[in-house]
């Protein structure tokens, strides 16, 4: 998501790099290229022009800091219009006391809204927050059927009465039983019709007058754009939501619904879907989602789907093998294991700063890169696992793995090599040195970038006290590339 919108802007700063100070001559093109960058992300037109106003009126404004340049002195204005726009702080899920806490889902058709009330409940799981699912779209073929086996995939209740029931006995039923068993959390998913229709809202309508649920969160697709911000609009006229979430947000879209549900509706985005798996939701951060835009990553999100799959204990004795050199080719399965769980390749890089420019092309060849060298180390005994400096030393093992595996004596021979070069880098850190970086086992090209050449370098655009840039200190030191993240 926002490649196109994070490459159209990088084009705006451009042409402010090379100038001495922001005048209003050189943030025309700036400006020019903001706009353009928003309709093309399909942002809603309104939203534009306040938007590209502000941020001109900042821009004009903005007092010239000593050692900062204009082009990063702009990003920052954008940074923090792009904030207002989208909400300054994350909106969280209402939790009352006594509960349960009821959650009103509603939505159309082919939005994703069944999955979402399961992938909310599992969210609200992992926040040793207990939740009960409630049937009550008895219209749509199988609805009842998916939201029961959702329930059961996620180990959660699931409260229905079957296809001929009212939906709002259903609703009513569904919250008295919650309550009885101390629930902590109930989630409605309602009927959605594949367009909006007067029968579809008033019975929205009595559902939530008789539960009188804290929370009302829409569910639309990220995918249509700025239509996304006028349906979330209409529905809050005419039954009054307190939020939405956005669905298909890892898809091929352009990212004007991020951009324009809160502007146009005046209700925050609380959660994103981020794939297909009952797992992959995420409370929404505007600052987060601004430095994605930015193309600066999101390494707080990175951070966080760490520690929900990594045992701390387990990630005290594998730092200790790493800078002791001890780590194996065990170690590296595991790591590549845990890689998985935590979602696509191509979704973790994009949270990396400096990442945003991979192409999906690249990223299957590291996926794909990945893949290959985990095959050549299911074809390794345990004892060659462990003790790689076996393999390197005996070209019969190497030639056994290769058509064990199916590949090239070639091939396993560079795994091992690169394998060899990463425990030297990772024992030389330990000791306080940094070296270059080599190519990771299974990574095609150095740096451990999957499509070659250094994944570290490259300095992205960034300003004072935001990841991949800031003002330099000295004249020498910007001039004297480095391999690093920049001052993160």
């Amino acid at each position: 998501m926002f490649e196109a919108l994070s490459e159209r802007l990088e084009s705006a700063w451009k042409t402010l790099r090379g100038q001495d100070k922001i005048s209003e001559s050189n943030i025309k093109e700036a400006v020019r290229e903001v706009r353009r960058a928003l309709l093309e992300a399909d942002v809603n037109l309104q939203v534009v022009k306040d938007f590209v106003a502000e941020v001109e009126t900042k821009a004009q404004g903005a007092e010239v800091v000593k050692g900062v340049r204009p082009d990063q002195q702009f990003i920052e204005i954008v940074y923090n219009e792009l904030l207002q726009v989208m909400g300054e702080t994350n909106a969280p899920l209402a939790e009352v006391e006594p509960g349960p806490t009821i959650v009103l889902m509603a939505g159309l058709q082919g939005t994703g809204k069944t999955t979402a009330t399961a992938k909310l409940a599992l969210h609200l799981r992992k926040e040793n927050r207990s939740t009960m699912l409630v049937a009550t779209d008895v219209y749509r073929p199988a609805a009842i059927d998916q939201l029961i086996t959702l329930g059961k995939q996620i180990d959660v209740p699931v409260f229905e009465l079957g296809k001929d029931a009212n939906p709002v006995e259903i609703a009513r039923q569904g919250v008295e039983k919650a309550r009885a068993d101390g629930i902590n959390t109930v989630i409605i998913d309602t009927a959605g019709r594949l367009q909006i229709d007067q029968s579809m809202m008033a019975e929205l309508a009595q559902i939530k007058d008789t539960v009188k649920p804290h929370e009302v969160l829409l569910v639309v697709d990220a995918m249509t754009g700025q239509e996304a911000a006028n349906l979330t609009h209409t529905f809050h006229e005419q039954i009054g939501i307190t939020g939405a979430i956005l669905t298909k947000m890892d898809g091929d879209t352009r990212g004007g619904a991020a951009l324009s549900v809160r502007q146009i509706s005046g209700q925050p985005i609380k959660f994103i879907g981020t794939g297909e798996k009952v797992e992959a939701l995420q409370p929404f951060y505007p600052d987060r989602m601004a430095s994605r835009i930015l193309g600066m990553g999101d390494v707080l999100t990175l951070v966080e789907k760490a520690r929900e799959e990594v045992d701390l204990a387990e990630a005290e004795k594998m730092q200790e093998k790493i800078l002791s050199a001890k780590f194996d080719f065990t170690d590296f399965l595991k790591q590549t294991r845990l890689l998985k769980t935590m979602g696509s390749l191509g979704g973790i890089m994009k949270l990396i700063p400096g990442m945003n420019k991979i192409s999906s092309d690249q990223l299957e060849k590291g996926e794909s890169e990945l893949k290959k060298a985990e095959s050549m180390i299911n074809s390794m005994t345990t004892e060659e696992r462990k003790n790689p400096d076996l393999l390197a030393s005996s070209p019969s093992r190497r030639r056994r793995i290769a058509r064990g595996s199916g590949y090239k004596e070639a091939d396993v021979s560079d795994l091992v090599n690169k394998f060899q070069k990463m425990r030297n880098m990772m024992q030389m850190m330990g000791k306080g040195q940094l070296p270059g970086m080599p190519g990771m086992p299974g990574m095609a090209g150095a740096g451990g970038n999957p499509m070659g050449g250094n994944a570290y370098g490259g300095g992205q655009p960034g300003w004072r006290g935001y990841p991949s840039g800031g003002a330099p200190a000295k004249k020498k030191k910007k001039e004297k590339k480095k391999k690093g993240f920049g001052t993160l």
